[in-house]
């Protein structure tokens, strides 16, 4: 399936280029629309083709998105997204791959899925719109909602401890980690361009409102009167400071976790930021400033390095076989060794 696809020459493209003609139908003030309209003026920016880009999504809200894109797309099964798109990228690497998924399509039943793409690092894009909530199916707590949270499915409280799709995507040596949030234009067009350019599996976590049934869950970062005050921003290069005058400052400890000081009183122990870093163990602390956004919470590239790529290794080991053996037989391959007829 997918949205119309443009097929054009013309070096010139706008949003209108990567726009489909269906009616985009999610809630009235849903997050969802901010990232679409990001992602659709960004492409033509990239350099990106209508005809060779390709968006993959499994179950949710989020998983309406390759309808509203002209471009190719799948809306697959609940949590397999990133198997499709493994596939895709291994045998169509003429093709920009993105997999749209949600805090409980991605990281419940398709959690599997998503780390063993991010470990193989597939030179795919994989955005994960958190909404700390299920949404399409009308507001039960996700594997991100936090503890206590008290929802339909939780009258009582939430007794899950929830995850961190940052570190998650850490802990699967993932090579570009990212988190943006949904009505940051500027900060997310960033991100995105970012993940768009490096080579391998890219995640970005994107915070998602949903005023439905999880309204002002990002408030923290938000709203005018508290963003300045949470928001840290995280800039190659640049000691990791926040606040309206950058009087934060974040210092490591001795036990390589990270805390909160004054700046003035942290010195020359602020910590520099460089995702570039081989080893995650500083990223990993970065994400672990913060559960859920609910006070300081990092923004921007976690981490960024380089490693092979697993679908070009993949072609490369194929072009291999076949210059020493030629083609395959698999016919021969399936009826030999250790076989049996069954007779009815």
């Amino acid at each position: 399936m997918g949205g119309r696809v443009v097929t054009t020459t013309d070096s010139k493209l706008t949003r209108k280029d990567f726009t489909s003609d269906r009616e985009v139908r999610w809630c009235p003030g849903c997050g969802d629309y901010a990232i679409l309209a990001t992602v659709q003026t960004l492409l033509p920016e990239l350099g990106a083709r209508p005809e060779s880009t390709v968006f993959v999504s499994g179950i949710g809200c989020s998983s309406r998105f390759p309808y509203y894109m002209g471009t190719y797309g799948f809306h697959s099964i609940h949590g397999r997204a990133p198997a499709l798109a493994t596939g895709l990228a291994i045998t169509r690497p003429d093709l920009d791959v993105w997999v749209v998924t949600g805090d409980g399509d991605g990281l419940s039943i398709g959690g599997n899925h998503l780390i063993h793409a991010l470990r193989r690092n597939m030179d795919i894009n994989i955005l994960l719109f958190n909404n700390e909530i299920y949404g399409l199916t009308k507001g039960q707590y996700s594997p991100t909602s936090p503890l206590g949270s008290v929802k339909k499915s939780t009258p009582m409280g939430s007794i899950d401890r929830p995850l961190n799709p940052v570190s998650l995507a850490l802990g699967a040596e993932a090579t570009f980690v990212a988190r943006s949030i949904d009505t940051d234009r500027k900060h997310l067009s960033e991100v995105l361009r970012a993940a768009y350019e490096h080579r391998g599996a890219s995640f970005v976590e994107i915070y998602q409102n949903c005023n439905v049934f999880n309204d002002g869950a990002f408030a923290a970062l938000k709203d005018p009167d508290q963003r300045d005050h949470n928001q840290i921003r995280l800039v190659d290069g640049e000691p990791i400071t926040f606040g309206p005058n950058g009087e934060h400052a974040i210092v490591a400890r001795g036990d390589g976790t990270m805390k909160v000081k004054p700046t003035e009183e942290a010195g020359d122990r602020v910590v520099i930021h460089d995702p570039t870093k081989d080893e995650p163990t500083t990223a990993f602390a970065l994400a672990r400033l913060s559960h859920n956004p609910v006070g300081p919470t990092p923004i921007g590239v976690f981490r960024a390095v380089d490693r092979p790529v697993y679908d070009e290794l993949l072609r490369e080991q194929l072009a291999a076989a076949r210059e020493q053996q030629g083609e395959g037989d698999l016919a021969a391959l399936l009826g030999s060794g250790n076989v049996w007829d069954v007779v009815s």
